[in-house]
Formats: structure tokens, C-alpha cells, sequence
């Protein structure tokens, strides 16, 4: 199964868990897309700053605090990925009911840990 991600709230700060993140799947041989709020690069992934319709994302990972994701809600739907991963201090009922009914799963977890423990 084809496990492309998007990482959403992407950083070229390399001490932010999203920079990490993007590494890690990198690593793990996954596909990735990224977007954040500069463009740049991380590993071989270019961070765009516009809301890209990528196909075939099976994963979003959400580094975006709850009031920063509500400009993203309808950018998400119609990507149609299978899961949304609400990484810790991304936690939203309001995105993840929203999610729910339009089918997709949702996950609060925190992607570097299930990558480690390979439940990703």
C-alpha cells in the first residue's frame, strides 16, 4: 500500500517536529509532500506555501494548532486521503467530526513515535 503523506504545517526549522517528521518518512522511504508557511527544502521535499490538489495522499499529518487548520478544512476534503494524524497540540473535535463525516479516519497520534514503533 502506497502511504504518501502530506505534511501540513511543514517548517524548515530543523528543531521543529514537523521539520522531524518530514525526515523520518523521508528515511522510511515514504512519500511526501509538505506545505508550511516558507518555501524551502527538507531532505528532498519541497515545502510549497500554496494549497496544492496533490494526488493520491493517503496520509495528512497535521502540524497546525486548531485555529490555524479551519483555513485548511475544505483544502483537506477534497484531497479525500484515508487518514488524518492530529499530531499532540493539534487535537480539534471540530475537524475531526468534520473528517468523520466526510469518511475519512482520524488518528491522534504523533507520527514520529508510530514511525518508530512501525505503526505507521
Amino acid at each position: 500500500m502506497k502511504k504518501t503523506t502530506l505534511v501540513l504545517g511543514a517548517s524548515l526549522n530543523i528543531e521543529r517536529y514537523s521539520n522531524k517528521a518530514v525526515q523520518k518518512l523521508r528515511a522510511n522511504s515514504i512519500e511526501v509532500f509538505a506545505i508550511g508557511a516558507k518555501k524551502g527544502t527538507v531532505v528532498d521535499v519541497a515545502i510549497e506555501t500554496e494549497k496544492v490538489l496533490f494526488s493520491d495522499v493517503d496520509t495528512v499529518t497535521l502540524y497546525l494548532n486548531p485555529n490555524r487548520q479551519k483555513a485548511y478544512f475544505s483544502y483537506v476534503l477534497k484531497l479525500q486521503p484515508r487518514r488524518v494524524i492530529f499530531n499532540p497540540g493539534t487535537e480539534n473535535l471540530e475537524f475531526e467530526s468534520l473528517l468523520k463525516e466526510n469518511g475519512i479516519e482520524t488518528e491522534v497520534a504523533c507520527t514520529l513515535v508510530l514511525l518508530s514503533i512501525n505503526q505507521y
